[in-house]
């Protein structure tokens, strides 16, 4: 059974601000510099829609942006949210379940692939990977082990309330980074929040 962040959609921004401060918003809007004017841009499980208002405020036109969010309550929240003139369409769907007819020049995954076990991992990776145009950018937030005993605490924390309340398939952080080795792309830009904790990394895929 796939997560679904419904039963959360009413604290879960408080409950980010109440363990990590602003830490987890910072992490993501610090990758939104590097979205070039004019981008078609995919986000997969944005959540409540807080991105949406940043973005605007770098971009407040010219952006088309398809929004894959599996909880209903969650899509419904970024709904009201002010996006300025930029286009954004709604599509309330599990993110490997998205019918993508379209190429993006710009990924967004916040936080999205450690909901997922290895197997789901990669059909969702390939499912994106095959929408970025070549030398498209993927903008990726998540979780990282760095050997501070705190940090295995707090992730066990998180996976077992998470697993119980919105039913996420793993328990374990996967191996995020091989499946963008796999793929040839490049690391242009990183930068790590919360005591190395999350990090934040700008990819490019290889040209064909």
């Amino acid at each position: 059974m796939a997560s679904n962040y419904d039963n959360s959609a009413w604290f879960y921004d408080s409950l980010s601000k109440l363990v990590y401060g602003r830490a987890l918003i910072n992490a993501q809007v610090f990758l939104l510099q590097y979205i070039p004017p004019n981008s078609n841009i995919f986000i997969g499980g944005g959540g409540t829609g807080w991105i949406l208002e940043e973005l605007s405020r770098i971009h407040p036109s010219g952006l088309k942006i398809s929004y894959a969010e599996i909880s209903s309550k969650m899509t419904a929240l970024s709904k009201k949210r002010n996006y300025a003139d930029n286009e954004v369409i709604f599509i309330n769907s599990a993110v490997e379940d998205v019918l993508i007819t379209d190429e993006f020049d710009v990924i967004i995954t916040p936080f999205l692939f450690d909901n997922f076990t290895e197997t789901t991992l990669q059909k969702v990776f390939n499912h994106l990977h095959h929408s970025l145009k070549p030398g498209g950018l993927w903008l990726n937030t998540d979780f990282q082990l760095t050997g501070k005993w705190w940090q295995n605490i707090l992730l066990k924390t998180m996976f077992v309330f998470f697993k119980i309340i919105c039913r996420i398939e793993t328990s374990v952080l996967p191996d995020i980074e091989k499946h963008f080795n796999d793929k040839s792309y490049s690391v242009i830009a990183e930068k790590v929040f919360f005591g190395k904790f999350v990090i934040s990394k700008v990819f490019e895929k290889e040209m064909k």
